[in-house]
């Protein structure tokens, strides 16, 4: 079994939990926030974490508000951060807000601030 590699940078998907989606839905949701989040986020942040291939821990909470409480905690801390809001071609109203992307960031960072959140 090959040896297990330390990430140092990662992004962070979370989806809320309380909306009904298929799998593809969110799959698409958490894609949307990835895409978006790294187009946010600095030159040195997007190429380390490139180079290092690209962590990402898709994570959940229970509600909207928890995912705007994450995203203001996530700007203090200078890690980029993207809301989605889906169109509302196919299962849910248009602007319902359905993911956040987090990253990417030092794990670190993220860790403090999605470490208690459970997986998806």
């Amino acid at each position: 079994m090959p040896e297990e590699r330390e990430f140092k940078w990662k992004q962070c998907l979370i989806v809320r939990a309380d909306i009904k989606m298929t799998c593809g839905k969110k799959c698409a949701q958490i894609a949307h926030a990835a895409v978006t989040a790294f187009e946010k986020a600095d030159k040195t942040a997007k190429k380390a974490w490139l180079d290092e291939g690209q962590k990402k821990v898709v994570l959940k909470v229970p509600s909207e508000r928890d995912l705007f409480e994450l995203k203001t905690i996530a700007e203090r801390a200078g890690i980029p951060a993207a809301i989605i809001q889906d169109a509302g071609m196919t299962e849910i109203p248009p602007g319902t807000v359905t993911a956040l992307g987090l990253g990417p960031a030092r794990s670190e960072d993220l860790d403090r601030i999605t470490g208690d959140l459970p997986l998806l």
